[in-house]
């Protein structure tokens, strides 16, 4: 459903100035899991399981498989009524975006695909994408620094750079699957404090681009494709003229510092082999990295549909 504007709410910001991320208010959790429920169903009554049952049921197991627990919120099987305890009285912050990606994922896919059969027997109010886009709304107003796209829920830094940047990054990188996987884990390892995979796969990312259109257009072959860094990708986008000229500095630039933002050292100790101490990475330089990624890939990928 729309979000009604209340007079309470007219006459304030609608939108808290900076996000946090370890706190969900009472009224997020009431609000999300109204949201969820209105979009999986309840169970008519009928003698037989229906498709929100099993939605229910999917969540729960999946959940309690990876907790290791043999029931989850004082329950043994997934429904409505537990999803709702669950998220509202329960979870701590993480585990309640655990909830939550499940939750948007299976609404994304699996209602959106037997929508008849959920909208015939389970009471479903709420379509897959109005219900997605209210969650991402909700999550906004209530200054909840997440959202949830293509599949995951990311973390969201600065609005402006989000919807400008890295929206349109996962855009492109549809047609370049691989890329976009490690694009979407590179924002996982950082919704996680994983820096240094972070980093690590934002050039990963960042190269994969690279291979797919290169090899796409005929200018490295398979062994090339294995085989070739980034600086020697990048030259071939260049000497294509995928990139323009003035760009190579930019880009070399751009390579050199995915390489030095991973600050290890590596103590190698005779006979017993090399350890690895890992520094603090500052969250400063890591946010840049991914944005900058995201800032190069939209780049790359305008550059690359403008040449077809």
């Amino acid at each position: 459903m729309a979000i009604y504007e209340l007079y309470s709410t007219r006459n304030k910001a609608k939108y808290p100035e900076v996000y946090q991320y370890t706190e969900v208010s009472d009224k997020l959790r009431t609000q999300v899991a109204q949201i969820l429920v209105a979009a999986i169903g309840t169970r008519s009554n009928c003698g037989y399981q229906t498709p929100s049952d099993e939605a229910y049921a999917v969540i729960f197991n999946v959940l309690k498989r990876e907790y290791g627990e043999s029931s989850l919120g004082g329950c043994y099987m997934g429904s409505a009524s537990w999803l709702e305890k669950y998220l509202v009285d329960h979870t701590p912050t993480e585990e309640f975006i655990d909830v939550l990606e499940l939750s948007c994922r299976l609404i994304d896919k699996h209602v959106r695909q037997n929508w008849a059969n959920f909208t015939c027997n389970d009471n479903v109010s709420q379509k897959p994408d109005d219900a997605l886009e209210e969650l991402n709304e909700r999550m906004k107003r209530a200054g909840f620094g997440y959202e949830y796209t293509d599949g995951v829920i990311v973390r969201i830094d600065e609005q402006y750079i989000h919807a400008e940047v890295v929206k349109p990054a996962l855009l492109i990188l549809q047609d370049f699957k691989g890329a976009q996987e490690e694009f979407l884990s590179a924002h996982e390892h950082y919704r996680h404090g994983n820096f240094e995979e972070c980093i690590t796969d934002c050039c990963k990312s960042f190269e994969s681009l690279m291979k797919s259109i290169c090899h796409e257009r005929g200018w490295i072959d398979d062994r090339e494709h294995d085989q070739l860094p980034a600086a020697k990708l990048i030259q071939k986008c260049i000497e294509n003229e995928l990139v323009p000229l003035y760009m190579q500095n930019q880009f070399a630039s751009f390579r050199q510092l995915l390489e030095s933002g991973v600050p290890t050292i590596r103590n190698k100790s005779g006979g017993h082999g090399a350890g690895k101490e890992v520094r603090n990475i500052p969250q400063g330089l890591v946010s840049y990295t991914l944005h900058l990624t995201a800032t190069n890939i939209v780049f790359l990928g305008k550059c690359y549909h403008e040449t077809k």
